[in-house]
């Protein structure tokens, strides 16, 4: 259910269980994570310098497959901390520019690999939230730390006892994600434009992806994070994307970044 494709310098992975909401068991977790394998590896060779993620049907993902476990033998730290956390930091680190387009239900570890993605363009009709309070289970996948990031204390609590869902235009509107469309302009507008960054500087939107990470992670202040930001440009100025740059600007003329 789970497939890579890699042409044009753009790795595209695909969830692809339609009739399941591409909901995911422990092997659909595999095979993504050697996925994510695969096109590091790709990415290491100069082959990828961007990667799509997306989810057949009229689901990007449900969340775990949930239907063949049972309660009382459920382990749910080996599904949730030997598998998917792993699967997410690996995705968070994936060594060039990350997107994601999103469409109906995101949710539980669904919404654990969008917010492992750089960047996530949503469709109007997505849904974001918590339905675990039907289940009673809680939210997982680091949905907990995100909510309360970017939406303080009183909504995320509000969304996790009410079991309510948002819209991908209100998930916009209140900070969680880039931008949102129309459903059947997502996935065209979303690979249009990794099709422009994959033509980018590699190496700088690195950089760019590592220094943010710093600052979410390591609560970088003004003066810190500009230290950072100086060190990467130092490093930068002497990459053949840099000099391209630089000529390409002084000749009137549009780059061509080799990444």
């Amino acid at each position: 259910m789970i497939s890579l494709t890699i042409a044009d310098g753009i790795a595209e992975v695909v969830l692809n269980a339609p009739e399941k909401l591409n909901s995911l068991d422990e092997q659909a977790l595999k095979d993504l994570d050697q996925a994510y394998d695969d096109a590091a590896a790709a990415a290491a060779r100069g082959e990828v310098r961007a990667l799509l993620l997306r989810g057949e049907g009229r689901a990007f993902c449900a969340g775990r497959d949930i239907a063949g476990v049972t309660p009382e033998s459920d382990d749910a730290q080996a599904y949730l901390g030997g598998l998917v956390q792993p699967l997410l930091r690996k995705m968070s680190a994936f060594p060039a520019p990350t997107f994601a387009a999103a469409q109906g239900a995101c949710l539980g570890v669904g919404l654990g690999l969008l917010l492992a993605t750089d960047v996530v363009y949503v469709a109007d009709n997505a849904k974001f939230g918590s339905p675990f309070a039907k289940l009673g289970a809680t939210l997982d996948s680091g949905g907990h730390w995100y909510f309360t990031e970017r939406l303080g204390m009183h909504r995320t609590l509000d969304l996790i006892y009410t079991a309510e869902l948002m819209s991908g235009t209100e998930a916009v509107a209140q900070g969680l994600f880039s931008r949102a469309m129309p459903a059947d302009d997502l996935q065209a507008a979303t690979r249009g434009i990794v099709a422009k960054v994959a033509t980018g500087a590699t190496g700088a939107f690195n950089a760019s992806k590592e220094l943010v990470a710093h600052i979410r992670d390591q609560r970088l202040g003004l003066w810190e994070s500009m230290e950072e930001e100086n060190a990467e440009q130092a490093r930068l100025c002497k990459s053949e994307d840099y000099a391209e740059g630089f000529r390409a600007f002084q000749e009137k003329r549009t780059p061509v970044f080799r990444g």
